[in-house]
């Protein structure tokens, strides 16, 4: 009899799975699949979100922080009693230019004194620093004499090229009231050159790169003041009718 049975048991054990169960098991599967799609997909949707409003909110931080350096800047190259509009809302725009190194547009700003343009600042990059470019603000007055120069951006070494900074040295105060004509084209360099301006104990890489720049810088605003001046009359004059409007 056990014989006849073990046959029995066997044929049992192969017998396929009903349709209803094989149905209930793909049902499951296709449940549990949406399921992990829709809570990977939320999680994606939240973390790209968040990630979004981080940058938003570190943007406007960090453009607040450069506005304000910028504000400090503009004023230690024309100081209020120089002026009587607000500099840095007198803002025009510049195109890309090779004498300013600049790639793409940047601001540049006009003041004026009982409605008469006396100086501009214009932004300028050494791009042949020691470490990189450096990013500078010019200040030329309305007669091609320089009103400061300052150093806004840079990744100088720390005790040598650095010194390009007012926190560091007076270095870069020297440029108050050269021009292109004083000194000569010929001394515009720094002494190692056969220059003018002082270079830096053991570095000269640094203070070649800022005195070439603000030299094109004096170029540029050679060919340009007219326009500069103009463009700087129309954003006041614009900034006026928004005051009187709000």
């Amino acid at each position: 009899m056990s014989d006849s049975r073990m046959p029995a048991e066997k044929e049992g054990q192969n017998e396929p799975e009903p349709s209803s169960e094989k149905k209930k098991r793909s049902v499951d599967l296709a449940r549990s699949i949406i399921r992990n799609s829709l809570t990977l997909g939320l999680f994606a949707i939240f973390t790209v979100g968040l990630i979004a409003l981080t940058f938003v909110f570190t943007e406007e931080k960090i453009h607040a922080q450069v506005r304000a350096f910028e504000a400090r800047a503009l004023k230690e190259i024309l100081p209020d009693e120089t002026h009587d509009n607000s500099i840095l809302d007198t803002r025009i725009t510049l195109p890309a230019n090779d004498l300013l190194a600049t790639p793409s547009e940047k601001y540049g700003y006009v003041a004026f004194k009982n409605g008469k343009p006396i100086a501009v600042i214009l932004p300028a990059i050494a791009p042949d620093g020691y470490a990189g470019k450096i990013e500078l603000l010019v200040g030329i007055y309305a007669d091609g004499t320089l009103a400061g120069v300052r150093a806004t951006q840079h990744k100088e070494t720390p005790g040598l090229g650095d010194k390009i900074d007012t926190k560091v040295s007076d270095w870069i105060l020297q440029f108050r009231g050269k021009s292109l004509i004083d000194p000569a084209p010929e001394d515009w360099g720094v002494k190692r050159d056969g220059g003018q301006f002082d270079q830096f104990t053991g570095a000269t890489i640094t203070p070649r790169a800022v005195v070439g720049s603000v030299y094109r810088t004096l170029n540029y605003f050679d060919s340009h003041k007219e326009e500069l001046f103009k463009q700087g009359k129309i954003a006041m004059e614009t900034l006026a009718r928004e005051q009187k409007n709000d």
